[in-house]
């Protein structure tokens, strides 16, 4: 994690950075000395970067010796040269470099053409589809986005596109963990240190329910100490027609989660699909051998199965947005038997995940779900006559439930 001055962190100069300077210094010359012995044994590229950058951060503490300068101007002019041919992350740390080394021009026109090649949503915020997790110690999305904050933040004091970007940070956190204690780190520096301050916004938030105030501080429970996290529920007697209307406003620097769950009873299927990130598809087909191999035939109301028929389930799932932690519960008729009753760990390409046959579903259980469109299939067998609900397939992240989606419900007959 870079150390974003003594000021900002409160970090005092004590003996251990005193000889890490030092060190960093030291090795640096001696890579540096080989090289003007040879000049075929050129100082590493990535070596130059992480040393400048770590160093431009005391420069006014432990200025660079001579040799030092010598080292800084040498590696300023080779990363010059090949600035925009770095991978993202790199990037934000030469912009970061080349600002504090008084190259703050080349740090501007850097930064543009990273700008250049962002996407921004409104739900999402600002962010760049090459920033993906990878083998490579820079493929490294949290960290990435936190440099990137970073840079913008000091070298272009754009406070929209700071605030933009944590979003992007924040939204990620709704559905992903923060795979390290640095990438954790870094994520949190970027949110406390940058753009407007978003330790309060909760305090301008007002919400109407059915025309009349709700006040969040004299709930039951009082908002949780520092996430700001309320929750209240009405039970049916109180529910109004009018209560369907619901206008949120938040005039505080910073983003809010909300969520609005009406609970009731109704036939499975009767369900339409719900709205969301994620969409599904969920057919049947009545599954056949033949001489070139088994033939699918879908499966609508009108479709007569006979007992014994083979049934393939096929459900397709489409998400806009990477997640963590996933359960997939895909209900079935009580008329099928599953053809699989082991469970098992399976793969899908890029996807893993863990299959769980029960009696009334098919669970799926997914650590990391990339974005995309999958396919799942798995056979069952029709074993009893009758008009049956076939239920609904539901998603939900174990741990943002306000994010879940379902498919519609369908009915099968049985002859």
């Amino acid at each position: 994690m870079g150390i974003n001055s003594n000021e900002k962190l409160n970090i005092d100069t004590d003996e251990l950075i005193q000889n890490a300077i030092r060190f960093i210094d030291k090795e640096m010359e001696k890579e540096f000395d080989k090289y003007q012995k040879n000049n075929e044994l050129k100082p590493s590229e990535y070596n130059g970067i992480q040393y400048l950058y770590a160093r431009s951060y005391f420069l006014d503490e432990f200025p660079l010796s001579k040799k030092g300068n010598q080292i800084k101007d040498y590696f300023l002019k080779e990363l010059d040269d090949k600035k925009f041919e770095q991978n993202l992350q790199t990037q934000a740390m030469l912009s970061l470099i080349f600002n504090r080394f008084g190259k703050k021009e080349t740090a501007v026109k850097l930064l543009n053409s990273i700008k250049d090649n962002s996407v921004e949503s409104d739900e999402m915020g600002m962010y760049w589809k090459s920033n993906v997790a990878g083998w490579f110690w820079y493929q490294a999305p949290i960290e990435t986005q936190a440099l990137l904050i970073e840079a913008f933040d000091e070298v272009l004091n754009d406070v929209e596109s700071v605030e933009s970007m944590k979003v992007w940070l924040l939204k990620n956190r709704q559905t992903n963990q923060w795979e390290s204690t640095k990438a954790t780190t870094e994520a949190v520096f970027a949110l406390m240190n940058t753009g407007k301050d978003w330790t309060n916004s909760e305090e301008g938030i007002s919400v109407k329910i059915g025309g009349n105030n709700l006040d969040l501080k004299s709930l039951e429970k009082a908002p949780q100490s520092g996430s700001g996290y309320v929750k209240t529920s009405w039970n049916k007697e109180e529910i109004q027609p009018e209560m369907a209307t619901v206008n949120v406003e938040k005039t505080s620097p910073g983003v809010a989660w909300g969520a609005v769950y009406w609970q009731y009873f109704e036939d499975l299927d009767k369900i339409t699909t719900a709205e969301t990130g994620v969409k599904f598809r969920k057919e049947l087909f009545i599954k056949k051998n033949s001489d070139k191999g088994p033939v699918l035939t879908k499966i609508t109301e009108n479709t007569p199965i006979q007992i014994g028929d083979l049934i393939t389930v096929r459900l397709e799932i489409q998400t806009d947005r990477e997640m963590e932690f996933v359960h997939i519960k895909d209900m079935r008729a009580s008329g099928f038997e599953p053809v699989n009753v082991l469970s098992s760990y399976k793969r899908q390409g890029r996807l893993g995940y863990y299959e769980s046959t029960r009696d009334a579903a098919t669970n799926f259980f997914i650590d990391y779900m990339p974005k995309g469109t999958y396919v799942f299939e798995y056979d069952v067998r029709a074993n009893n006559a009758g008009n049956f609900s076939n239920g609904i397939t539901s998603l939900q992240n174990m741990y943002a439930p306000e994010l879940s989606a379902h498919s519609e419900g369908i009915r099968v007959e049985i002859e």
